[in-house]
């Protein structure tokens, strides 16, 4: 095991749970899971935070739960973000090189990205991310990856993702009194993306769906870009709420009734099989048969799945998708929900699990669908690393200085870096001898 290698921690923030992932990066390129620490999340209402004191206090249990799992002391998370304030807009950036000369570089597109990051968004927005899409040099369009092309003139399409300004600064101020600070900001459906997907499956175009317990979210990829984003106000929990209503129950026993023994398909059950649910003191037990069960919760699935549909045909590639749909997150673990969405959507359908780039897990049962965001939270952070890392010096500066010290990071990765090997306490003796011998 590698002492230096980056430490990196996921921190889904979601409407049921809150849930806290530590990975690094293993040998082959994909991740180890060193720890997971889940809590059940009271102050989130459909993706939005609703009661900061409860859900600082769901953060703070889900996070010591994930530090006494890994033995790492966590100080910098990676925060997820979603809720029906999200908005995903295209737009196009040009930028006029000084030079046809040199070559187009990483700091061209980082600077025309920057100036996409500057732009005015309405009054209450802000933008979340700036992705890249088909890059256009000096009217050559359709290129992927200008960089290291001659060129005066560099376009590209962008795919701008913007969300509520106090919704953002509520997520912020949350993981502050947590006693955390926020590395970089996500939005769910990538993240989710990022754990479940495969490379072919982005390329050849594909649809995910994230059925989460206040939001459903969607991604949709196709030639390996991202092409459209959204997120519906609707997931598992306004099934809960229908079948409290639909059968006078308590909204606990609801939730118990979906997990154990709801469908999504009311034909695969028998009108005959009878569950039983205990009354309130004194009054008597309540029957209902499985078949009527899967038709309240059938009825509200495909409510999901038509604004699913309506954000594919918005997309304009519903022709485009030989990957077909990926589902995941708590929803897609009801029974026959493979079936449902074939049977309404017409495209091939599969249950995404969050080990695509897993090597391995403290506990290989744990990778649920239900984790498929903060697992993708940590993917995307150590990928973000590998950038950043090679991003550090051009092979000009290389050149130039062969020999320099290490880039300095903050405190915070610092401590996080060093706490699963004890490397914290020996570098505050190091610290303390080279004082003394000054």
């Amino acid at each position: 095991m590698n002492m230096n290698s980056e430490i990196v921690v996921g921190l889904d923030i979601g409407t049921t749970k809150i849930a806290c992932i530590v990975g690094k990066k293993y040998e082959n390129g994909k991740i180890e899971i060193l720890g997971v620490g889940k809590s059940i999340s009271d102050g989130v209402t459909r993706g939005v935070v609703s009661n900061i004191d409860k859900t600082v206090a769901s953060i703070r249990a889900a996070v010591e739960e994930a530090e006494r799992e890994s033995n790492v002391s966590i100080k910098l998370v990676n925060v997820g973000i979603a809720g029906q304030h999200i908005k995903s807009v295209q737009l196009r950036g040009m930028r006029t090189r000084a030079s046809n000369d040199d070559e187009i570089s990483r700091a061209d597109i980082d600077a025309l990205i920057d100036d996409m990051n500057k732009m005015v968004m309405l009054p209450g927005e802000e933008i979340i991310h700036v992705l890249p899409q088909e890059f256009t040099v000096d009217g050559e369009r359709g290129i992927k990856d200008p960089i290291g092309m001659s060129g005066i003139r560099l376009e590209a399409n962008f795919h701008v993702i913007t969300g509520q300004v106090s919704a953002i600064k509520n997520i912020y101020k949350c993981v502050m009194k947590a006693g955390l600070t926020v590395d970089v900001l996500t939005l769910e459906p990538l993240a989710s993306a990022a754990a479940v997907l495969s490379e072919e499956e982005r390329e050849a175009g594909v649809v995910l769906v994230d059925i989460g317990g206040g939001t459903t979210d969607i991604a949709i990829f196709q030639d390996g870009i991202i092409r459209h984003s959204a997120v519906i106000p609707f997931g598992g929990n306004a099934i809960t709420d229908d079948i409290k209503q639909g059968c006078t129950i308590m909204k606990g026993q609801a939730e118990q009734l979906k997990v154990r023994f709801g469908s999504a398909l009311a034909t695969e059950n028998k009108e005959i099989e009878i569950i039983v649910i205990a009354g309130l003191p004194g009054r008597d037990p309540k029957e209902i048969s499985s078949r009527n069960l899967a038709q309240i919760i059938q009825a509200r699935m495909e409510e999901i799945l038509e604004h699913v549909h309506f954000e594919i045909r918005n997309s304009g590639l519903e022709k485009h998708l030989i990957g077909g749909l990926v589902l995941t997150g708590g929803g897609s673990q009801l029974k026959h929900m493979k079936q449902l969405v074939e049977y309404i959507m017409g495209m091939d359908c599969r249950i995404g699990f969050p080990n695509e780039h897993v090597a391995k897990a403290v506990n290989e049962n744990m990778l649920t669908p239900t984790l498929s965001t903060g697992v993708g939270l940590v993917i995307n952070s150590l990928d973000k690393l590998v950038i950043e890392n090679t991003r550090e010096k051009s092979p000009k500066e290389k050149e130039e200085t062969p020999v320099e010290a290490p880039k300095p990071i903050s405190r915070a990765k610092e401590e996080q870096r060093s706490g699963r090997f004890g490397q914290g306490f020996l570098n505050k003796i190091k610290e303390f001898l080279d004082t003394e011998e000054d």
